[in-house]
């Protein structure tokens, strides 16, 4: 098809000021988060309307043209890259919260909307939506729900898709259905809601979501505890849990990433130590100081030098700050940053941190790790220069190693960031030929001519 007739199609659908197909626009679409993955579009529509890509979907389909959805394209797994060409969906104008409903605590919000919007919005009501990515104050509702996100209250609340109760979707072919609903309980058919929440737009084009809402906790006990020795600092991490106490956020940074944050923020962590845990816990008052005093309990019975208890609303703040600092500071030190998120039990946590290690030193690159150790999500950050060929070699053997020896400790490729182009190479070794099959077998009868987000999460089908 010329590309003039695809323009002119998606301008008669949703009108020429929403259809970018400039060089420059083109560009800006061809990449996200997610360094080394650059595919120009042929053109970029902006829908305002589930009817609106409904009928891309249905010219798409017809013409065999790849659609790719994207919200804020704050991924990190190259998931909104148009690999093939063709059409960049962008979903930004489904920008409402359309209600919240405080009978059954559920809000009814558009794909666009940034997730920390929705959390300021339903605060005045003493409720939270508990995923909370790293790009919390940039990432759009519907990136989330594709990527299956996380965030720092895992541990505890878990991911998106425990909080995803309804979906709007359309269908590659351009049929618009309705998963879920506002029932606490539905076991009617399949569940197709958490079939499509992480399916990284390789199944349909999700438009508006029912999220489950839960009350504000009441009281919250931030610290920080200092270790000489990240094997400790690991060991604690497991006898918190054993201790049955679950904490809202519990976080590990290792020297690497300490030095650099302290480096760029001036916040006082401690650069000598091998590791800090950022640690957290809330509800009712009464039960938030007896966990924190057997949390304090468990962290000196693994040798913390030393454990700080935030003063002050404002100091709990610094410390969540530099936790969240850890991406960007890292990505300060070299042109290039790749932000892996393999996870393993969180008993494996020393033996993985042993792993990155040695990958590092045999393959001379840079890799600082922070992560939720609460529940075993790491993130190993490489930082090189893509420039840079044979560092690039290097880099590419050192995540063979990573994500290798996640999979050897019982671990997956990803916790929350998906698989998009990134990780393919190792998706069979963790699910075997029959698993990939299954999940292409769903790919094909959901999407017969292959035209969303092709080539992402299965690879080719």
């Amino acid at each position: 098809m010329e590309k003039t007739q695809l323009i002119e199609a998606m301008e008669r659908i949703v009108g020429k000021e929403h259809v970018l197909h400039s060089p420059e626009a083109l560009y800006e679409y061809s990449y996200d988060a997610t360094p080394g993955h650059s595919y120009m579009p042929d053109v970029v529509v902006s829908p305002g309307t589930t009817q609106e890509v409904s009928e891309i979907m249905k010219y798409a389909n017809a013409h065999k043209i790849p659609v790719y959805p994207r919200g804020s394209g704050t991924n990190l797994s190259a998931g909104t890259a148009p690999l093939k060409g063709g059409i960049v969906l962008l979903m930004l104008r489904f920008d409402k919260i359309i209600d919240v409903d405080l009978e059954n605590l559920i809000a009814e919000v558009e794909v666009g909307v940034i997730v920390q919007d929705i959390n300021d919005h339903i605060a005045q009501y003493g409720l939270i939506y508990p995923p909370d990515p790293g790009t919390v104050k940039t990432a759009s509702l519907g990136g989330t729900i594709a990527e299956n996100s996380g965030g720092l209250r895992g541990l505890k609340y878990g991911i998106t898709k425990n909080y995803v109760q309804g979906l709007e979707v359309v269908l590659a072919n351009g049929d618009i259905i309705h998963t879920g609903g506002k029932n606490v309980k539905d076991v009617s058919g399949y569940d197709m809601t958490k079939l499509f929440t992480g399916s990284e737009g390789t199944l349909g084009i999700v438009t508006k979501a029912l999220l489950k809402l839960l009350p504000a906790p009441e009281a919250t006990k931030s610290m920080i505890a200092i270790f000489d020795s990240i094997d400790d600092a690991g060991k604690a991490v497991s006898g918190i849990i054993a201790a049955k106490i679950i904490p809202a956020t519990l976080e590990i940074l290792d020297n690497a990433t300490i030095r650099t944050v302290e480096d760029f923020t001036h916040v006082g962590l401690p650069v000598d130590a091998d590791a800090i845990l950022l640690i957290e816990v809330d509800g009712n008052p009464v039960v938030v100081e007896d966990e924190k005093a057997k949390v304090l309990e468990v962290l000196k019975a693994n040798n913390a030098r030393e454990v700080t208890l935030a003063k002050s609303a404002e100091h709990k703040a610094q410390l969540w700050t530099a936790r969240r600092m850890a991406l960007p500071c890292l990505a300060k030190l070299r042109p290039t940053t790749f932000v892996e998120d393999a996870t393993i039990p969180r008993s494996k946590i020393p033996d993985f941190l042993r792993i990155v290690t040695k990958a590092s030193k045999d393959h001379n690159v840079t890799i600082g790790t922070f992560g939720h150790a609460g529940d075993g999500n790491m993130h190993p950050t490489i930082v090189c220069d893509l420039r840079d060929e044979d560092e690039m070699k290097r880099v590419h053997d050192a995540m063979d190693d990573i994500f290798k020896g996640a999979l050897a400790l019982g671990g997956t490729l990803s916790g929350e960031h998906g698989i998009g182009l990134g990780k393919l190479p190792w998706m069979e070794q963790q699910h075997g030929k029959e698993g990939m099959n299954a999940m292409k077998a769903i790919k094909r009868a959901l999407d017969p001519n292959l035209i969303l987000n092709p080539g992402k999460l299965l690879g080719e089908c």
